[in-house]
């Protein structure tokens, strides 16, 4: 795996981790995780894309 692929990835677990733990309430928090998930999928086929 590509470093700055791993270093994507790991981004968005530790921000995930961050809001799991700082956001209050059901709404913020999984609109958060929802905005985390879409992008750690759009990195995800970028990179098997090669892009």
């Amino acid at each position: 795996m590509n470093k700055r692929f791993t270093a994507a990835m790991s981004t968005y677990g530790i921000l995930a981790l961050l809001a799991a733990f700082t956001l209050d309430g059901g709404l913020m928090r999984n609109a958060v995780w929802i905005l985390l998930a879409g992008l750690a999928v759009k990195t995800y086929i970028a990179h098997r894309a090669g892009w």
